[in-house]
């Protein structure tokens, strides 16, 4: 019978995440990393071969060494080619392996069904998970997370029996999900925690000597030795990388201070997130101006959860575990190191998200005594709860139809977003609605006049407009702003040999293919027009 309802929750998870989800089954790529990723990276459409397995383990194009993704996304390429339809797919079909190999954990380690199914729905059907699995280029969110719950998974087997075999598996299981990015880096840290609850492995040793706890310590951290060192490894890879990226295109760095106080903010911000997932967007600007009252009712927030969860360690561990697990898990990516130019992102909350799931799932139902008021009251609030958030998660798959809908929605529920409304510039400028494209432009550039990328666009939309002097002020201004952007010199050099300043033409030309960009050059010499 336990095995029945097994099949039956593994089948729910299956059929209500492809009904919460399924409809980016119709969604188009966008042009927010999709056509790096994908679209325009030739090394992938080539298909499995030497040359592109290669290419997967040696190269750290966009900031990742993440071979498995790169693998990934070529599988999907030689499949599907440029049918978004079926990359999407599968992106769904790695998430709903990650919540049940989720459940599969839970119920291994705790021999509750019921609570472990309703963690796993929970992690499932939330709208925070859709930027992760609609957005295509996000793969290796998906591919990470599915490797990191088969090694939690397979650490469940070893927790019990020690067996070797189990160990080995959990590590390689690890090591995959870290090459298909550095997301599950923290795990050494969650197996620890999981050793306290619900695996109980700390409690193991009933000794009260300082000695036998001391050595219980040691080989339970001891053992974790080889996650540890392959955590550093892909830490000091990942940030090596990431200063590289942040050398090639700058970002507006903020100063530690500010950092610290986003990062405080953020915390809260995310929670919120989780009990009321509304007003969700592809990018949240950093807010530059932290209200003091903000900073400190955020840190009173944590530290006041912080401080209740230890007071009830003993007797609900559950809490300590999911709070440290939130708080642990979300240490690279709530901002301390800026990789980027965002404040927050729902693709971050994918794994913290489990710490609130397990306080959620565990720490409800203690609150009702009574057998019946569950079975009456909680049990159909979980159910009314489970519907109201693939309802959301439906509709907010909606926004991820193509880029206009994203971005247009984006600028809807976020303020000064400097990215959405160049990213809804470029794809007016697709449709060709250039002055809409310009108008966009100028938004970006007044909310943010150092954002070189912008004059790069609305020097493309002037140029297509016939207006060259225009466009040529815009690339000037954008290597001004990034002296290292081919991209500005590939254009303005379109643009010069188009009015027959020849000189100043293969001047950029000869530049942007310096920097990588040398299709210009090459057209230029074919013409005769440069040496």
């Amino acid at each position: 019978m336990k095995h029945k309802f097994t099949y039956l929750i593994i089948l729910f998870l299956i059929v209500a995440t492809l009904v919460s989800f399924g409809r980016i089954g119709g969604n188009s790529f966008i042009n927010f990393d999709d056509n790096a990723y994908i679209i325009e990276n030739d090394h992938i459409k080539t298909g499995l071969n030497k040359k592109s397995i290669q290419w997967a383990f040696t190269t750290t194009y966009f900031g990742y060494w993440h071979p498995l993704t790169w693998l990934s996304h070529t599988l999907d390429w030689s499949l599907f080619g440029s049918n978004a339809s079926g990359h999407h797919l599968m992106s769904l079909l790695f998430h709903i392996g990650s919540a049940i190999f989720l459940f599969l954990f839970f119920n291994q380690a705790t021999k509750n069904i019921w609570k472990s199914a309703f963690i796993a729905a929970l992690f499932a059907l939330h709208p925070l998970r859709v930027e992760s699995v609609a957005w295509a280029a996000e793969r290796k969110d998906v591919l990470s997370m599915f490797f990191g719950m088969a090694s939690i998974y397979a650490y469940a087997f070893y927790a019990e029996k020690t067996k070797l075999c189990h160990y080995f598996l959990c590590f390689v299981l690890f090591a995959f999900a870290v090459m298909s990015k550095p997301l599950l880096v923290t795990l050494p840290f969650m197996l620890l925690l999981l050793d306290f609850w619900p695996l109980k492995r700390w409690q193991n040793d009933t000794s009260t000597t300082l000695k036998n706890r001391c050595h219980l310590t040691c080989r339970l951290i001891g053992e974790k030795a080889p996650f540890l060192l392959l955590t550093f490894i892909f830490s000091v890879i990942t940030f090596y990388n990431q200063t590289i990226v942040g050398a090639v295109a700058p970002v507006e760095q903020l100063c530690y201070i500010d950092r610290i106080a986003n990062a405080i903010i953020s915390y809260t911000a995310y929670l919120g997130k989780i009990f009321w997932p509304r007003d969700l967007a592809v990018f949240y600007p950093y807010d530059l101006y932290f209200p003091l009252w903000k900073i400190l009712g955020s840190a009173l927030l944590l530290i006041v959860i912080t401080t209740v969860v230890l007071y009830f360690i003993k007797k609900k561990p559950f809490l300590f575990v999911g709070w440290f697990w939130y708080l642990g898990t979300m240490v690279p990516l709530i901002g301390l190191v800026q990789s980027g130019s965002q404040a927050m992102a729902d693709r971050h909350t994918y794994l913290p998200f489990i710490g609130i799931a397990i306080m959620v799932s565990w720490g409800i139902p203690p609150l009702f005594k009574s057998t019946n008021i569950r079975k009456n009251i909680l049990f159909p609030a979980a159910i009314i709860s489970l519907i109201i958030l693939s309802f959301l998660s439906w509709n907010q798959c909606g926004y991820w139809q193509n880029t206009f809908t994203l971005f247009s929605h984006a600028l809807k529920v976020t303020d000064n977003n400097y990215l959405a409304h160049n990213s809804r510039g470029i794809t007016y400028g697709q449709y060709g609605r250039y002055q809409e494209a310009i108008d966009d432009f100028n938004q970006a550039i007044n909310l943010k006049p150092h954002y070189y990328i912008a004059y790069n666009n609305r020097g493309l939309a002037y140029a297509r407009l016939g207006q060259n002097l225009r466009a040529i002020e815009d690339y000037s201004q954008a290597i001004h702003l990034n002296p290292d952007y081919a991209k500005a010199y590939y254009n303005r050099a379109v643009v010069y040999l188009s009015m027959s300043e020849k000189k100043l033409g293969c001047q950029d030309a000869q530049k942007a293919c310096v920097l990588g960009e040398c299709a210009i050059l090459e057209q230029a010499r074919s013409k005769g027009d440069c040496p």
